[in-house]
């Protein structure tokens, strides 16, 4: 079963169609990444799950069923705009969240929480104490203390250092091997590359990528060099097969124009100077983002 399934499913509000003709499957016990630029419809696909918001036409199924309201404590939501109590203690607040949607008393779970997401030492500060970052990772026991069936995540390592967030990723890794399904919105390319079991991309209205990442690779070849040379992206541009130069610092990606021999480039780049590394590949998840954004399509 899917956990989640959209069938032509529109949304506009006024003149502007935010959601255009939109199907897609979510498969049971998955990591679905949900990539695309603002005001592409992401959020507004996301609130329609939640059943925040209804769709003009087609249907939504979440669980199996047709939501009827959008509290349901099989669900689990951390939204961009983050809402806590401020007022409210760590502690108190995580038992009244969990207490509502499970329907029962959660002190345990919220220990455990807390331990895990190394947040102890802030548990009796009030919310407005907190640092951005361990807001979040409040916000983000809040929405998972329940052991909701589905959990979606709207940007939720925004604001996090590297030591946490590698925790919230082990986190979210261990709600999928205990079969909960994560919807996770992210900006970060890397980090859905790394994540994420199946890609959706959603670009004005419409969808534009839906499949494992390996598939989607596959749509656009091998068409990129990934160099390590002191040669001036300038130069590097101006080589005969390549067509457009992405600088990453410490190393340089080469889009190859349609037929360009990569060991052809190989030379030229011999000839112009020192070769450190040089890798053929397919792009990369950024790499292809961004040319959908700029209305590039694949070969």
């Amino acid at each position: 079963m899917n956990a989640v399934e959209l069938t032509h499913v529109s949304k506009a509000f006024r003149d502007t169609l935010a959601v255009d003709d939109l199907s897609l499957s979510v498969p049971q016990g998955a990591i679905y990444g949900f990539i695309g630029p603002n005001g592409s419809g992401k959020t507004t696909t996301l609130r329609m799950i939640l059943h925040i918001l209804r769709p003009d036409r087609g249907s939504i199924r979440v669980l199996g069923s047709e939501l009827r309201s959008a509290v349901s404590g099989r669900i689990g939501y951390l939204p961009e705009e983050r809402g806590l109590y401020k007022r409210m203690r760590v502690r108190p607040m995580l038992r009244f969240y969990g207490e509502l949607k499970a329907g029962r008393r959660v002190d345990r779970e919220v220990e455990q929480w807390l331990q895990r997401l190394d947040l102890m030492e802030h548990a009796d500060k009030k919310i407005e104490a907190l640092s951005k970052g361990s807001a979040q990772r409040v916000q983000f026991i809040a929405a998972v203390l329940a052991s909701p069936d589905l959990v979606i995540l709207d940007e939720p390592f925004s604001g996090l250092d590297p030591v946490h967030a590698d925790i919230l990723r082990t986190a979210i890794l261990e709600l999928r091997r205990q079969g909960t399904t994560v919807i996770l919105s992210t900006h970060d390319m890397e980090l859905a590359e790394q994540m994420c079991d199946f890609i959706f991309m959603i670009f004005r209205g419409r969808k534009v990528l839906d499949g494992t990442l390996a598939g989607i690779k596959s749509l656009y070849g091998t068409d990129t060099v990934r160099v390590r040379t002191p040669i001036e992206a300038t130069v590097l541009a101006s080589l005969p097969g390549v067509e457009s130069v992405r600088d990453l610092g410490q190393r340089r990606e080469l889009k190859l124009q349609p037929g360009a021999d990569a060991q052809g480039v190989l030379q030229s780049l011999i000839t112009a100077g020192r070769v450190e590394s040089f890798e053929v590949t397919q792009p990369s998840l950024h790499d292809i983002f961004v040319r959908i954004a700029g209305c590039v399509a694949p070969r």
